[in-house]
């Protein structure tokens, strides 16, 4: 079984579904309410651990109830924990509407630590960049030991933290933000041209642009619900690499998987299995 070290931020999602986001101020009336495990790192790793990898994740959790929750969701989906506990746990509210779209509010923890446990065994990593001494330790490990990383490009990716990855794989508004230029094959050249290795971004229903690669399209579905679909693409990707496939059917394997989720309302349980993803 592959084994994957996920790093990076664990949040608990207070998820509202509404018919249309807010555009004005004012109360508005949700239609439904869950509570449920979020955030960049732990969705990758439940959506990997669902697909077979053996997952460790390195994350931080705060010294209160809602981290002892989040400790226990974990447990029950068979992550193994690599936890620095202390501070308030990250919370984030989050809008959906009927066409799965989103809106969130982030509160990102609260004197959380900074020391990072030291990584265990692996095949490959993916981290974000939400916990940055965990990712600098996580993502040299893997060059000291010669395995592929994996980092997701959000909003805010530090370049010299990037320039670790063995691949960089940054959303549509992350490689803008990192760029600074708006026109995304631009950006894209622009990023490649200053990180040493591959560099892609992912733009939701049109799939993966690598540079100076292909362009692996996304299957075609009616959306349901978004959430959580980029996080899961690169904890499948990932878990693609470790497993030996190439970029092409890594990217594949990860586009799948996130369109599948997209098809299906919900938090974690709700997320493509292995078996399901190979009858998809």
């Amino acid at each position: 079984m592959t084994r994957l070290l996920v790093c990076g931020i664990a949040v608990m999602d207070y998820v509202h579904r509404v018919e249309t986001l807010p555009t004005v101020e004012g109360k508005h009336r949700s239609t439904s309410f869950e509570r449920i495990g979020g955030g960049c790192a732990a969705n990758a790793a439940v959506g990997a651990a669902r697909l077979g990898a053996e997952v460790t994740l390195m994350t931080r959790l705060g010294a209160d109830a809602t981290g002892d929750e989040l400790a226990a969701m974990f447990a029950d989906r068979a992550i193994t924990p690599a936890f620095a506990r202390g501070g308030r746990t990250p919370l984030s509210s989050i809008l959906i509407d009927s066409r799965g779209e989103r809106m969130i509010v982030n509160f990102p923890g609260l004197d959380l630590p900074t020391a990072p446990p030291s990584p265990p065994e692996f095949d490959v990593v993916l981290s974000d960049c939400r916990w940055p001494e965990a990712a600098d330790a996580a993502l040299r490990a893997a060059l000291d030991r010669g395995v592929p990383s994996v980092l997701d490009g959000e909003k805010y990716t530090p370049e010299p933290l990037a320039a670790l990855a063995s691949h960089v794989v940054f959303s549509a508004p992350g490689l803008r933000d990192f760029t600074g230029i708006h026109d995304l094959p631009r950006a894209l050249a622009d990023a490649a041209a200053r990180l040493p290795n591959r560099v892609a971004y992912t733009d939701g229903p049109n799939g993966v642009y690598w540079a100076d690669g292909p362009h692996v399209p996304a299957p075609r579905i009616m959306p349901v619900d978004t959430l959580g679909a980029g996080d899961l693409w690169h904890g499948a990707f990932a878990l693609a690499l470790g497993r030996g496939l190439d970029l092409i059917a890594a990217s594949t394997f990860a586009n799948t998987a996130a369109a599948l989720k997209c098809t299906r309302a919900g938090g974690w349980d709700h997320y493509p299995t292995s078996d399901e993803l190979e009858n998809a």
